[in-house]
């Protein structure tokens, strides 16, 4: 789940990054900003994949980030749907609701990569073979009833 909350995060990233880069680069370059983050969501979904779960709280702090970013800028998307302003590959109104929708997944993302990273899925614990609390194969009890503690 959260591999596929990353994954979307870096494709709506990208696609307002490349429907907007006109407008985000004349105002301050925040185009590279915005391709970055698709990058890094890409980044983060790898380790994720590869069972590094300490890179989840820094995506949970990085989609804070950006779902202030975005929930700052989303009304400025909006307002540029009026004559005398350049307008993007995409219109602007489309692009404002994308940034809308990724503010939101954003908010899930915190929340999964929170949850996840409490899991501790990581963690391997190691018993001693035949202690009583080995219930994997060779356990020694050969099918016989459980005894009470």
């Amino acid at each position: 789940m959260i591999v596929l909350l990353l994954l979307v995060t870096a494709g709506l990233a990208g696609l307002i990054t490349i429907g907007g880069w006109k407008v985000l680069q004349g105002g301050g370059g925040m185009g590279i900003i915005c391709a970055i983050y698709a990058l890094l969501y890409l980044f983060f979904a790898l380790l994720v994949v590869r069972w590094r779960r300490g890179i989840l709280p820094l995506a949970a702090a990085l989609s804070m980030i950006l779902a202030i970013l975005c929930a700052v800028g989303a009304d400025s998307w909006f307002a540029r749907d009026k004559a005398g302003f350049d307008e993007a590959a995409l219109s602007s109104s489309v692009v404002g609701v994308l940034v809308i929708v990724l503010a939101l997944v954003q908010l899930v993302v915190i929340v999964a990569a929170l949850y996840g990273f409490n899991q501790g899925w990581n963690i391997e614990e190691e018993r001693p073979i035949g202690n009583g609390e080995d219930y994997g194969a060779g356990s020694g009890s050969g099918g016989a009833a459980p005894q009470p503690a």
